[in-house]
């Protein structure tokens, strides 16, 4: 169920361009700001990898079995099983698994504002916007303050009395060693725990809410109906950390394992599912390092692009006392901010190169240097090279 309604304001070419001005503001800092990160990423990145270089050279795997307290210091490298001297519980629900983390997903049906707007240039220079509102009830797993709506009367959300949480063991052991927060918070493959018929006495018997609770697809449904939900119903869910083999790469402190400070700058701690090899570990986590790094500056050209973009808006406004010149030039300032981000861009990515890693630069632009003189100079000697045209002759008189 949804309703709807239209709302048409107008801003005149002053009001437009008074906003285009807040808009060359904007954009300049968003240039700024993308220069800087841009010029950060490159470092993080270069940090990243010498840190892993640094750690894959100075690991050392050893057996879960038992602590050798020589290694006290050493980044180690070790795999075993977890287990735990507790179980998991939601006190809220009753309900008891035996595993690493137990995490409680609840959503409520509420309502939802939704907005579709349209925007037309007016002769002159204004511009008039209808924006249509619809406010459909939707499953959301977060609270919608229904009091910040266009149209709020009729559609007050109920406060959401209960929340999503997770619920890990405080502690946990690999064998010999013990594993605490910082290790546990980094172990996934978390997955669906679909709750059976036989536990709704025990999860009746521990809720103390007032709405009627089912057992539906393996979830708690907390209304009435759950093929007609109605406002302030909720949808739980749970999902389960199992216990099972990890690996760990990070300093021995006594039993415990706690980051490694390397001298590159980073601190190693990694932890993966399964029996995996400390050389294979370090492997992914420097794949990961490069494709952090592609999407930052992914990222960071199209926030480029946007402020530049913002910056030349006000030619766009400027023009559109003739609606179709203002198209036209929008296009221009488009193309033209799309060209800036990138120049700007790969400079500062260049620049951030021969800051961060000025060997690795200089070979770079040297052999670019040698490759372009190269296809240079052969040019020149084909074209030396070619037999020159000779003009044809008449056949001899008789």
């Amino acid at each position: 169920m949804s309703d709807s309604f239209r709302e048409v304001t107008s801003v005149s070419w002053f009001g437009r361009i008074k906003r285009a001005v807040g808009g060359v503001i904007f954009g300049l800092l968003l240039i700024v700001l993308m220069v800087i990160g841009l010029f950060w990423n490159e470092g993080r990145a270069v940090q990243t990898a010498r840190s892993l270089a640094e750690g894959a050279g100075a690991v050392v795997s050893i057996n879960a079995d038992s602590v050798d307290a020589g290694n006290d210091g050493k980044l180690v490298h070790v795999s075993g099983p977890v287990t735990a001297d507790s179980g998991l519980s939601d006190p809220d629900f009753g309900i008891a698994a035996q595993g690493l983390r137990l995490s409680r997903s609840v959503e409520m049906y509420q309502w939802k504002e939704e907005s579709k707007s349209e925007t037309t240039k007016k002769l002159g220079g204004g511009e008039e916007t209808e924006t249509t509102y619809s406010y459909p009830k939707v499953w959301d797993d977060k609270q919608i303050d229904s009091s910040d709506f266009k149209k709020p009367d009729g559609h007050q959300n109920p406060p959401m009395a209960i929340h999503s949480r997770a619920f890990q063991i405080p502690q946990g052991k690999l064998v010999a060693f013990d594993l605490d927060t910082p290790v546990l918070d980094r172990i996934e493959g978390d997955k669906d725990y679909s709750l059976s018929a036989s536990q709704s006495a025990a999860i009746k018997a521990a809720y103390t809410g007032t709405k009627p609770l089912s057992i539906v697809d393996g979830k708690i449904y907390l209304g009435s109906d759950n093929t007609t939900p109605a406002l302030g119903d909720y949808r739980i869910g749970y999902e389960l950390a199992p216990l099972g083999v990890v690996s760990i790469v990070a300093r021995q402190a006594g039993s415990r394992f706690e980051p490694y400070q390397t001298q590159a700058g980073d601190a190693l701690l990694m932890v993966d599912t399964g029996q995996v090899p400390a050389d294979k570990m370090f492997a992914e986590a420097v794949s990961a390092n490069t494709l952090i790094t592609w999407l930052l500056r992914a990222g960071g050209l199209l926030l480029l692009t946007i402020g530049f973009a913002l910056f030349l808006s006000p030619i766009g406004v400027i023009l559109d006392v003739i609606p179709f010149l203002g198209s036209m030039a929008r296009m221009g300032t488009g193309i033209i901010a799309f060209f800036l981000a990138i120049l700007v861009g790969t400079t500062t990515i260049a620049i951030a190169w021969f800051w961060y890693r000025p060997v690795l630069a200089a070979g770079i632009l040297a052999a670019g240097v040698i490759a372009a003189a190269a296809v240079y100079y052969l040019g020149r000697s084909r074209k030396a090279a070619a037999p020159m045209a000779t003009p044809s002759t008449g056949a001899a008189a008789t």
